[in-house]
């Protein structure tokens, strides 16, 4: 029953919507910024709706389970973002780890609607994954621009 295409292309999705979610969960702990915890939650309900159309459409074209994040992905997130918070985690600088994850997110969702024989359905959501996270980018580049601008106010 398996059509591979579709299957592959759904997984990474998937992949990639449970790292975003991953991702936002570790660093929503360390975030101080009201408005920075609330567009982030904002973004864990726009990745938990993609996985949950993922998981929907998914038995169409497979029997299996699609695949999530494991847990040395998770493990190494979680490493990945204490390291680089370790000695800057300002609102600014979270915002640009972020914002340098979902750029590689944006990189494989493309290359993902490169495969032009894949059912229309998947497309669908493979072109929704990408521009969500290209509209995530544009709020996050808000809080980092943001506090740029107050710091070079301060000097």
């Amino acid at each position: 029953m398996d059509d591979e295409n579709e299957v592959n292309v759904l997984d990474e999705l998937n992949k990639g919507a449970c790292m975003g979610m991953d991702a936002i969960h570790f660093v929503l702990e360390k975030a101080k910024d009201d408005n920075l915890r609330t567009e982030l939650n904002r973004q864990y309900e726009r990745y938990k709706k993609i996985s949950e159309k993922i998981c929907e459409l998914y038995p169409e074209y497979s029997d299996r389970k699609p695949h999530k994040t494991n847990v040395m992905n998770k493990v190494m997130t979680w490493n990945s973002i204490n390291m680089k918070t370790l000695t800057d985690d300002s609102t600014s600088k979270i915002a640009e780890h972020l914002v340098q994850g979902t750029n590689m997110g944006i990189i494989e969702g493309r290359k993902l609607l490169n495969h032009k024989e894949i059912d229309p359905n998947v497309t669908r959501i493979a072109k929704e994954y990408a521009t969500m996270q290209e509209e995530a980018i544009e709020k996050l580049k808000n809080f980092y621009s943001f506090f740029l601008l107050k710091i070079i106010k301060i000097n």
